[in-house]
């Protein structure tokens, strides 16, 4: 197989493993990769899985690749927290939610980590744009139960200070309604008094 062809096929794709590529092409010889790895042709993100070395990668590209390489899954946590501008600082690992089991992955192109969420709370995400292509962010609200439930050391009000949340933006992005509906499928009385407690701290 030429490689132009193989590009034009998975060009769109941005994020491409060797299960899309034998969809495609069942016949396809994976020592092909491997040839075209060394010739500087694609980048392997982590087994399996690859980028072709020459794209252009838009700002949100990095989730795209955390939705697709271990799915499902969509980006929240200390990422959502950045991405939403909550907090003032960069932060160096994409961290996901996923139904899976917790997982880190690091590669050439940064560190992925995933923490689990059982299915039944793999629920209020929002898609944006990547190249294209549309992943996975938690939605402000669920953001806040997200990080509450997985680190349930977070409960007073000197905790949730210490997070050094941007209380404007919070303000500005979280509608109580929707966070109070999403509260709700947790069932989980000790979790709605540190998320009660984490709102009043901002004035909520």
């Amino acid at each position: 197989m030429r490689f132009l062809d193989f590009k034009l096929h998975f060009k769109a794709f941005r994020v491409f493993s060797v299960q899309d590529i034998l969809k495609w092409d069942n016949a396809f010889d994976t020592r092909r990769l491997v040839e075209w790895q060394d010739r500087g042709y694609l980048k392997k993100i982590i087994n399996r899985w690859y980028v072709f070395a020459d794209a252009k990668h838009s700002d949100h590209f990095h989730c795209l690749v955390a939705n697709r390489i271990y799915s499902p899954s969509y980006i929240s946590f200390e990422s959502a927290w950045a991405y939403y501008g909550l907090i003032p600082e960069g932060v160096y690992t994409i961290t996901s939610a996923t139904s899976l089991k917790p997982h880190t992955f690091t590669s050439s192109m940064g560190s992925f980590a995933y923490r689990h969420l059982k299915p039944s709370l793999m629920f209020g995400f929002r898609l944006i744009e990547a190249g294209g292509q549309m992943c996975k962010i938690a939605e402000p609200e669920k953001l806040v139960l997200d990080h509450l439930y997985l680190n349930p050391s977070l409960k007073t009000l000197e905790d949730f200070e210490a997070l050094r949340i941007n209380q404007p933006m919070l303000k500005e992005q979280i509608v109580r309604a929707r966070a109070e509906e999403y509260q709700k499928v947790f069932k989980n009385k000790l979790l709605d008094k540190r998320v009660n407690t984490f709102y009043n701290t901002f004035g909520l």
